[in-house]
């Protein structure tokens, strides 16, 4: 999830590039944007006063609630506000970073106000408020002012080839994670770790049919969306987005109904909740919760948000084999209410496509979560679950290239029986030389649940050994929880073997960030 770019430093000459090259602007406007989150994230030039305080951006935590960091942004400017909106992951979903995706929307060089992907209908809602109640409730896909090169952005993907899936868990674990093969022979796709790939999933066709014989329509009726003729089970399948009901839905239920049905529908168009169903509230259920309403398959199409793409960490180095490209991905399955939900891109990855099928799919370059430039320098890398994705290819990438430097990986899951990704391979990287060290957690095979941040203070001496030699610190995984434990313990590390206070140890670990040496992938 993720934009590569090199962390910005402090100079005499401050150089922020935040935006990034695939970004839809002009090379101008590009110039313009970067010089302006320069002076906002930067301090001034030594001798030059700021001329106003610049704000402070205390939000950019995805650890908060959209509340939380409205409150915070509340009195800041409007594209603060946008900003501070956003999901706060810089996963790239959206085609920017969130500080980015935000100055396009305030500077009116993006219309498309539901792209944040991680956000999802509360972020839509808010920046919607922002931006005024004229602003259009689902706006088309448009071609950006420039177009990426092939295959970089969600704007220009590219067709790849599914090769193959492999099982990683074994019998007796509670997930279902596997292994995923593209081949990208003829598309031009090139990438480096860290970088992430964009896929366009299509929705299961049980579920495609389902909904269309609830509205009572034809598969094979043409529909137009967006400028596009396709028959209805392939707009379905293709092109819209079957998840959580959108609030132009219900807009559309109110219009056509009466009485007490288009109160209700009017209240949900509006975030409200009148059942205490909303949650569970996709568009199948919301059919069903109004059944008997009559929808036009095109005006039920037109109020669908559109189908986003899905990134995921690459798991892969370009160097160990041409051509091919590797995921390491969750099947998402759960039950909620009546009915078992299944992920849209993970489902569609794990179970749906065949080998040799063509998909369309995209190369992400990553934001800041990127090898250190001097390979002779440590690096430490903590992923437990899917998060151990890219710290494969990092190391990968390593041993082909003959680094020098130390490699030390942290991982963790339930059980070591049933839930080790890649342990034979991590077993003839450690024998090789390449992976020096390999803590291990195991959540559930004891009394006591032990976890990556728990495995991270027991060896604390050191991790803060590596630290002193330089080491990069990377993290990938969950950002409300255990991106936020990880670096609560390299806190704690640095004050316990570091001899600082708790203040010193902190502001230690945030220069770590500043300069790079501190980076996370999270989702």
């Amino acid at each position: 999830m993720n934009m590569s770019l090199r962390p910005f430093e402090i100079t005499p000459m401050p150089q922020v590039r935040l935006l990034p090259d695939t970004a839809p602007f002009s090379a101008e406007q590009r110039d313009w944007l970067n010089g302006f989150f320069a002076a906002l994230l930067a301090a001034p030039p030594a001798g030059v006063a700021a001329t106003e305080p610049e704000p402070e951006i205390t939000w950019h935590d995805p650890a908060l609630t959209l509340d939380q960091r409205m409150a915070l942004a509340k009195d800041q400017p409007l594209d603060l506000q946008l900003y501070a909106a956003m999901a706060q992951q810089d996963c790239g979903q959206c085609g920017y970073v969130c500080a980015t995706y935000a100055a396009a929307l305030a500077g009116k060089s993006e219309a498309r106000l539901n792209l944040c992907a991680p956000g999802g209908k509360d972020t839509f809602r808010m920046v919607k408020a922002l931006i005024g109640d004229g602003a259009a409730a689902q706006t088309p896909i448009a071609a950006p002012l420039s177009m990426p090169p092939t295959g970089i952005g969600r704007d220009n993907p590219v067709p790849v080839r599914f090769l193959a899936r492999q099982r990683l868990t074994l019998a007796g674990s509670q997930k279902e994670t596997w292994h995923i093969e593209f081949d990208l022979a003829g598309s031009n796709l090139s990438y480096q770790p860290g970088d992430s790939f964009g896929v366009f999933p299509r929705n299961d066709l049980r579920l495609v049919d389902a909904i269309i014989a609830l509205i009572g329509a034809r598969p094979e009726a043409m529909i137009t969306l967006d400028g596009r003729e396709m028959r209805l089970r392939d707009t379905l399948t293709e092109a819209t987005s079957l998840g959580a009901a959108p609030d132009t839905l219900f807009q559309l239920i109110s219009y056509v109904t009466g009485g007490d049905t288009r109160l209700k529908a009017k209240k949900l168009a509006e975030g409200e909740d009148p059942d205490g169903d909303l949650d569970r509230l996709d568009v199948l259920g919301a059919l069903h919760k109004f059944a008997g309403v009559k929808l036009s398959p095109e005006a039920f199409v037109e109020a669908l948000e559109r189908q986003q793409p899905r990134l995921y960490s690459i798991s892969s180095s370009p160097l160990t084999s041409e051509d091919r490209l590797t995921l390491t991905v969750d099947k998402l399955h759960y039950r909620l209410g009546q009915r078992e939900r299944f992920g849209v891109a993970s489902t569609f990855l794990d179970e749906l496509v065949v080998p040799r099928q063509t998909m369309m799919a995209y190369v992400q370059k990553a934001h800041a979560f990127a090898l250190p430039s001097d390979a002779s320098l440590p690096v430490i890398m903590i992923g437990p679950g899917t998060g151990v994705a890219p710290f494969r290819a990092f190391v990968q990438h390593r041993a082909a290239v003959a680094a020098p430097g130390k490699n030390w990986l942290f991982y963790g899951h339930q059980h070591r029986e049933s839930d080790f990704f890649y342990e034979a391979e991590w077993a003839r990287l450690q024998k090789s030389g390449v992976l020096n060290r390999l803590t291990l957690a195991w959540s559930r095979d004891g009394d006591e649940k032990i976890y990556v941040q728990d495995r991270m203070r027991q060896v604390g001496h050191d991790l803060w050994s590596w630290l002193e030699q330089g080491a990069h610190v990377y993290v990938c995984g969950d950002a409300k929880r255990m991106a936020r434990d990880v670096e609560r313990a390299l806190v704690d590390v640095v004050a316990a073997h570091g001899g600082r206070s708790s203040e010193a140890a902190i502001s230690y670990v945030a220069g770590l960030k500043k300069s790079g040496r501190y980076q996370a992938d999270v989702y």
